[in-house]
């Protein structure tokens, strides 16, 4: 099939004419060329992912707390699971994030928060054009600097050393989980009694 398009000097430049002209990009489109429609949905890890990301730099937030299940795991395995520690409700237009926090002793705790809100909705908005509505940040320890370090390096040691050693140690982890577990069903089941509103669009 024979293409009509003419090519003409207009001012020392080319000009298109015909049925098709020239993109922004210099590809030939056509004006009758209907867009491609549909949208785009994010799983809540997705969302998560972007905010402990986005968090990992804030100074005198030491941690996101993911509790005993995902610190156990990330010792033994010698892997960062950014996403623990926070809940994200995800809409089709709005986010709604809560979080748990280990904070350096002796910061402005209150400062902090504003700026976790800040990176959050920032950096969420920047990658996902969602709205974030909300960030509820609850502070469940805070630590020094030293304290924190001096964790941090002997979990997997103690972890190890102990599981060799004595079944004991198995037993006691074996009930924090069950009352972790039981924590977890209450507050789902309280949420199910409350029936709880969803917070975002």
């Amino acid at each position: 099939m024979e293409n009509n398009y003419e090519h003409k000097n207009v001012d020392g430049k080319t000009a298109v004419s015909g049925q098709a002209g020239l993109n922004n990009s210099g590809s030939i489109h056509s004006d009758n060329t209907p867009e491609v429609q549909g949208d785009v949905f994010y799983e809540d890890k997705v969302i998560q992912k972007i905010i402990g990301t986005a968090v990992e730099k804030i100074d005198g937030l030491l941690t996101i707390d993911g509790g005993f299940f995902s610190n156990l795991a990330e010792k033994m395995v010698n892997t960062e699971n950014v996403t623990s520690g926070i809940e994200a409700e995800v809409g089709e237009k709005q986010v709604a994030v809560d979080m748990d926090v280990v904070i350096e002793y002796g910061q402005d705790i209150t400062e902090i928060a504003d700026q976790i809100r800040k990176v959050i909705r920032d950096e969420v908005a920047k990658m996902t054009h969602l709205e974030v509505i909300e960030v509820n940040i609850h502070v469940v320890d805070i630590k020094t600097k030293a304290e924190f370090e001096e964790d941090s390096e002997t979990v997997q040691d103690k972890v190890t050393s102990a599981a060799k050693t004595t079944g004991e140690f198995t037993s006691r982890q074996t009930d924090k989980a069950k009352d972790a577990i039981g924590r977890g069903a209450d507050k789902a089941q309280e949420k199910i009694e409350d029936n709880q509103e969803t917070r975002v669009n």
